[in-house]
């Protein structure tokens, strides 16, 4: 196989589970990272001990100028990309209803900016040459609002809406879908108290923190022969979270 993914945020968590994934199918793999310069090295080493090719490339796509360097140094090496995972975001503390307007801009920028900026400078790519997946990752919290998180959940639903449009946009060659996991066993919740941990356990219909294995398998789903009928969709893996209102 000679077909190459871009991964953003990927020296950890969801995006590292994704390279692993990828490489095990033989995929030519681009490790992007902001400061986990260790991480990253160490992911690289993993794909190449499973016998696939790997580069890592520190980019802050936030910004305009750093995702397209990210997108061309990328096909300077790989001279092709066939699909990108929008994989960088995250919540900021302090994103509340009456939060700073600091948290919300950035949040938005982690969130929105990122993928716009990167899919701007790889899109044209798939245009021309009549390919291309894209994988954004959303949240559970994109169907419904909250107070503690307003603008990482706007944010997350807002991901959603760039998602159909990217599937008008590289139909009938190209596909795009957004992945929407749950409390997922990585950073934030590794880190957590227990009685935290416990508390959302309850609230997950199958009492269970997905894996980031198992959301890599989902996005390798979407990008594989199987999965080229669904398009425009977003999935959910969050264990019957997002039913609990």
């Amino acid at each position: 196989m000679d077909k190459t993914i871009l991964i953003t945020g990927s020296s950890s968590g969801i995006g590292k589970a994704t390279a692993l994934r990828f490489a095990k199918e033989g995929y030519n793999i681009i490790i992007n990272y902001l400061d986990n310069k260790q991480g990253a090295d160490e992911v690289v080493l993993e794909i190449q001990k499973l016998g696939s090719k790997a580069i890592a490339i520190q980019a802050d796509i936030t910004e305009e100028k750093e995702a397209e360097r990210l997108v061309n140094e990328s096909l300077k090496e790989f001279q092709t990309i066939d699909i990108l995972v929008n994989n960088v975001g995250g919540y900021i503390d302090g994103d509340e209803w009456n939060g700073s307007s600091n948290i919300w801009k950035d949040t938005f920028n982690k969130n929105i900016i990122s993928t716009l900026n990167v899919s701007k400078f790889l899109i044209p790519l798939f245009l021309k040459d009549k390919k291309g997946i894209i994988i954004n990752m959303s949240s559970r919290y994109c169907v419904d609002g909250q107070i503690d998180a307003i603008a990482y959940a706007a944010s997350k639903a807002a991901i959603v809406n760039i998602t159909q449009s990217y599937t008008k946009l590289l139909a009938p060659f190209g596909r795009a879908n957004s992945v929407s996991p749950g409390p997922v066993k990585t950073g934030y919740w590794l880190r957590a108290e227990q009685s935290e941990i416990d508390e959302n356990l309850k609230q997950i219909p199958l009492h269970s923190f997905v894996l980031p294995e198992e959301v890599a398998d989902m996005i390798y789903y979407l990008c594989s022969d199987s999965g080229r009928m669904i398009t425009g969709q977003n999935l959910f893996i969050d264990g019957g979270y997002n039913l609990i209102k």
